[in-house]
Order: structure tokens, then C-alpha cells, then sequence
């Protein structure tokens, strides 16, 4: 069950992007403006087409620059297509 009420139509699905890590490797922090679009994301509701090999919980890697962005009780989601998630990211 999705934690909102939105159904996405179709093989669209809704991601909850992930945050960047805010510091480098080498210890420095990033500043809000050099840090990148998130990549990854956690599923959290899937349409209505039975080939969407994704389920609710998933980890995933996606394109950069797809989907449409929106808020929803404060929290920013991501809903896209299910072909423009790139790979389901395993033991993450």
C-alpha cells in the first residue's frame, strides 16, 4: 500500500528520490548548490500495468534528468515511466 493516496496510471511509477551524501570522501561538506541530482531513489507506488518489474521498497538507479517532480505533504517524489529507471539496485 503507497504511505499517500496516488496511484500512478499505467507503467508509470513514483520515486522518493535519495539525498546526497553532503560530505566528500575526503571529509569536506558540500554546500546545497554543488551537489548533484539525486540518481537513486526508493519506489513507493506503482501503476496498474502488469509488466512493471518493480515493486514498493525497491531501490533504483535512474536518469538523471527524467520524470516530473512534485510535493506532497512536504516531501519531494519523482513520477516517471518505469522505462526510464535504469536498474534496481540489489542488497541496498
Amino acid at each position: 500500500m503507497s504511505p499517500f493516496n496516488i496511484q500512478p496510471l499505467g507503467s508509470r511509477v513514483v520515486i522518493k528520490p535519495l539525498e546526497q551524501e553532503s560530505k566528500t570522501a575526503s571529509g569536506l561538506y558540500l554546500p546545497d548548490t554543488a551537489k548533484e541530482k539525486p540518481q537513486t531513489g526508493l519506489v513507493v507506488a506503482i501503476g496498474d500495468d502488469e509488466d512493471i518489474k518493480l515493486k514498493v521498497d525497491d531501490k533504483v538507479l535512474y536518469a538523471k534528468y527524467t520524470g516530473t517532480e512534485f510535493k506532497l505533504d512536504g516531501q519531494e517524489y519523482l513520477i516517471m515511466e518505469c522505462a526510464d529507471v535504469l536498474a534496481k539496485l540489489l542488497n541496498a
